[in-house]
């Protein structure tokens, strides 16, 4: 295969992202540290430095609002008119940096523990079978709207309260949290996300609200009550945050997980079959499906100040 020098291809391309393993083995074998002229990106591709910046939070920052605000993001008219609109979002979670993450992961251990979690077995067993079974009566799908798709985001919504009937629009509203982060944004796509995530911010706001004055048992309702020791309860932006990112976690990365694991086994019927002759093997088989294909392509960081990383500043 001929290889194209790495300045002219663009890592955020389509047909890079669909398929990147021979941009990631070019990226290891000729620049670990790469700076893309096309992005003005710096992508690490080596483990030992991958590592080193990961553990480094003061110099390379979680903080994405760093860049939502930065004077280099093009201005699109009428965009801060609908955001203005909404609530201001904030850094929680996956996008804040420590000592202020360790709150937010203090505040959410509860809802997120294991015992927690147990408790929502019998649902995902009886929403899997439900689907499963839809499947074996029709005889045939198409694996993503029938499964990959509706799976998790249904999870998410039972464990957020959202009825059925508003299936439609949790669907629309986690896209839209998605597309503020993608790149190849168009001014119509970032409007239509924008409006979508203040009405998504506006919907929740409420359910936020009401569970403050009357605790429910649910899922969102630790979320929205959680303390811990000397921490007060997170506000109705910082619950939205942490909504937003559960969102993202049950639409985009679980369903690219189903959708992959599926491609994996339909092109791999040997390993179906070790799997159907003993069952055991399942849990190191979803192990292997994450290892081969994980659903994240890239870990964002921000690097605050000047540095230098195998010999690249």
């Amino acid at each position: 295969m001929t290889l194209k020098p790495l300045n002219t291809i663009n890592p955020l391309a389509p047909d890079v992202l669909a398929c990147p393993y021979a941009f990631n083995q070019q990226l290891r074998e000729q620049a670990p540290v790469y700076h893309c002229p096309i992005t003005d990106i710096y992508f690490v591709s080596d483990y030992d430095n991958v590592v080193d910046i990961a553990k480094n939070e003061k110099r390379f920052s979680n903080e994405f609002s760093m860049i939502r605000t930065g004077n280099e993001q093009p201005v699109i008219p009428g965009l801060e008119a609908i955001l203005k609109k909404g609530y201001r979002r904030v850094d929680t979670m996956l996008t804040a940096d420590p000592p202020r993450q360790r709150r937010y992961r203090s505040l959410c251990q509860k809802p997120f523990s294991a015992s927690s979690v147990a408790k929502l077995q019998p649902y995902i067993e009886n929403l899997a079978n439900e689907l499963i079974d839809d499947i074996i009566e029709d005889g045939h799908c198409n694996w993503m709207d029938a499964f990959a798709v509706p799976m998790p985001v249904r999870m998410i919504a039972y464990i957020l309260g959202v009825p059925l009937t508003d299936m439609a629009l949790f669907k629309e509203w986690s896209d839209a949290n998605v597309y503020a982060f993608s790149a190849g944004q168009t001014p119509e796509g970032a409007l239509h996300a924008a409006q979508l995530t203040v009405d998504f911010q506006h919907y929740f706001a409420d359910k936020i609200k009401a569970r403050k004055i009357t605790p429910t048992d649910d899922v969102l309702s630790d979320i929205v009550n959680a303390s811990a020791d000397g921490e007060h309860p997170m506000d109705v932006e910082e619950c939205l945050s942490v909504i937003s990112q559960l969102l993202v976690a049950g639409n985009e990365t679980t369903t690219s997980t189903f959708a992959e694991g599926m491609h994996l086994l339909a092109t791999n019927p040997d390993q179906v079959k070790r799997v159907q002759d003993d069952p055991s093997l399942i849990p190191n088989m979803v192990e292997e499906m994450l290892r081969l294909s994980t659903p994240t392509a890239q870990m964002w960081r921000i690097c605050k100040e000047e540095t230098e990383v195998h010999g690249v500043k």
